[in-house]
């Protein structure tokens, strides 16, 4: 159980947008003010939470919180919630963050959090381990911006995509593939779309996103597949655009 809380609290964005929806906001923007977005997190075929997402352009940065609440057995068994934020500043190259925390509403002592010092070039992780600082590399994103970063990143000739990317506890190099002219067929319609995915690895999750390239490389579809072959997907249910 505590497993699927932990991976519902990783995946960011995916699919289903209502066709109304789509209607009103033929075109999201790359660098939008605000979204309220809701979703369902499913192991398998099973819904096992629902997360709910925010993002704001403040002047000159942006907020991004993320809150995931444990639902049928899974809530009767661990009543989890889990919050997100990301906090940070907007420049050229799209989002720098600045502080990362995750909490937990039963687990305290899984907290984490991450403060990166761009001037000084290090980010300090913090968690039940303790404080710790470590170099900070050009480009680190952490998990809840990471995703957002996709609509600045220039996608349109690469064919493969580096970062680093930390939860708070510690800081993985990831390494994705980048597939143009795909589509990916949803419950209203068919849209062009880049494929994002990290090379299949022997004993490792694989993670795949289809970014919806006519809506600003809005990731609208996220499917994370352990090495023992279970499925977790994350489904857009309600969004709003400004």
């Amino acid at each position: 159980m505590r497993n699927i809380i932990y991976l519902a609290s990783l995946l960011l964005l995916a699919s289903i947008v209502p066709q109304a929806l789509f209607a009103a906001t033929p075109s999201v923007p790359a660098h939008f003010t605000n979204i309220d977005a809701h979703y369902d997190v499913l192991k398998g075929n099973i819904k096992v939470a629902t997360m709910t997402e925010t993002y704001a352009r403040t002047q000159g940065g942006y907020r991004i919180e993320s809150i995931t609440k444990a639902i049928g057995l899974l809530a009767m068994f661990k009543p989890e919630i889990i919050r997100v934020t990301s906090e940070g500043t907007l420049t050229a190259k799209g989002l720098r963050p600045l502080t990362y925390i995750q909490e937990r509403k039963l687990d305290t002592d899984r907290n984490t959090r991450a403060d990166f010092d761009w001037k000084a070039k290090n980010i300090t992780l913090t968690d039940r381990a303790g404080k710790r600082t470590l170099p900070l590399s050009t480009g680190t994103q952490d998990r809840l911006s990471a995703m957002y970063q996709f609509m600045f990143a220039p996608l349109q000739n690469a064919t493969e995509l580096n970062f680093n990317m930390t939860n708070g506890s510690k800081v993985d190099e990831y390494s994705y593939r980048l597939t143009p002219d795909q589509s990916m067929t949803i419950s209203f319609g068919t849209f062009k779309a880049l494929y994002v995915a990290s090379p299949p690895q022997d004993g490792e999750n694989q993670t795949e996103l289809w970014l919806a390239t006519e809506h600003g490389n809005f990731p609208y579809k996220m499917i994370i597949t352990e090495s023992g072959g279970d499925k977790f997907t994350q489904v857009l249910t309600k969004i709003n655009f400004e």
